[in-house]
């Protein structure tokens, strides 16, 4: 049974309540063996929340875990000792990291399969003085990870992301040959997590109608359309680019198996319009598995017991059915 770390996230957000929903639930033991990583105050406030009948069990390590059900595991990290609820604060966002950072030791030390990272706030990380726009940065970095991208999965629909979090004025910018070649091998390397064979992975275009042969934009003729001729030519079964009006239809119907998109809210709003609330984020290009909920910290509804686990419970369940093949790209695309 794979063991699986779950980092706690925001203390004033919705994390603490949607993981004790979880891990309440029977079948996640069916799947793995679940650890959270976060403050035994915080969590023993959430289940006292809850009002459901399950103990916490402090560990010091991933090998004291059971499977026994009625308890949540926790790694106690110390840290929070007054929860500041419902808002961005910069010892929230210290938190957060601690947690992340003691996930990160725990899955390159190989003592756990794979992390489940509960939601954080972009706004507590800056307040703490990190960098950092969001978890993927932040994961890519501690694990000294250079090539990554963001796969965001719900219902039918699989989308991996060739730029994430940037403004849609510097997108036309960052879509280079180099960038979308990157984000293709990318979904070959996530199907493969899957387990997907023979994969059908589809590009989308950047601009309307992918181009229009350049009557709206040139992107997809210098950039788009040499990255994936020159996938194909080394093996990778690639299509495009596709007009973005149009290729999620295809996906959403089992035409494609991916769909390589250009930015953010090209494949979040499509996904996240049928799959909101089982939305799961992997990253793909991690030394390990890594999947966390498709959602913020919802504060408005936080520390109210009324969130939503849908989410949570898929990405458990995803970080131990996905299949840890680590960096194992393509010979011809790795890096000196």
């Amino acid at each position: 049974m794979k063991k699986i770390a779950i980092t706690m996230g925001d203390p004033g957000g919705v994390g603490p309540e949607i993981i004790v929903k979880a891990l309440y639930c029977a079948e996640i033991r069916e799947f793995c063996t679940p650890m959270v990583i976060g403050d035994r105050v915080v969590m023993e406030e959430a289940i006292s929340l809850l009002k459901l009948p399950v103990k916490l069990r402090i560990i010091s390590s991933p090998k004291e875990t059971t499977s026994g059900l009625g308890s949540i595991e926790l790694i106690d990290m110390g840290i929070v000792k007054k929860i500041e609820k419902c808002k961005q604060t910069a010892e929230n966002g210290k938190a957060c990291i601690s947690y992340i950072k003691k996930a990160v030791e725990l899955a390159l030390n190989k003592e756990v399969d794979g992390i489940v990272t509960a939601p954080i706030s972009k706004e507590a990380l800056k307040m703490a003085g990190m960098k950092w726009p969001g978890h993927t940065e932040m994961l890519a970095e501690l694990t000294g990870t250079r090539d990554y991208a963001m796969m965001l999965v719900g219902g039918p629909l699989k989308v991996i992301l060739a730029t994430i979090h940037t403004s849609l004025r510097s997108v036309p910018d960052l879509i280079t040959k180099e960038n979308v070649l990157k984000t293709i091998r990318l979904a070959k390397l996530a199907c493969d997590m899957m387990g997907i064979n023979n994969p059908k992975i589809a590009v989308a275009g950047l601009n309307p109608h992918a181009g229009e042969s350049g009557i709206f934009g040139d992107e997809e003729i210098k950039e788009i359309i040499p990255a994936v001729e020159d996938a194909k030519k080394h093996g990778i079964p690639v299509t495009g680019p596709f007009p973005p009006d149009t290729i999620f239809y295809k996906a959403y119907k089992g035409e494609i198996d991916i769909i390589v998109c250009m930015y953010h809210d090209q494949g979040l709003i499509p996904l996240k319009m049928i799959a909101f609330e089982e939305g799961v984020n992997v990253t793909v290009g991690l030394p390990f598995v890594r999947t966390s909920p498709d959602h913020g910290t919802a504060y408005d509804i936080a520390w109210k017991g009324i969130a939503n686990p849908s989410s949570m419970l898929e990405a458990i369940k995803m970080a131990a059915r996905l299949r840890n093949v680590g960096r194992k790209y393509p010979s011809f695309l790795k890096r000196g």
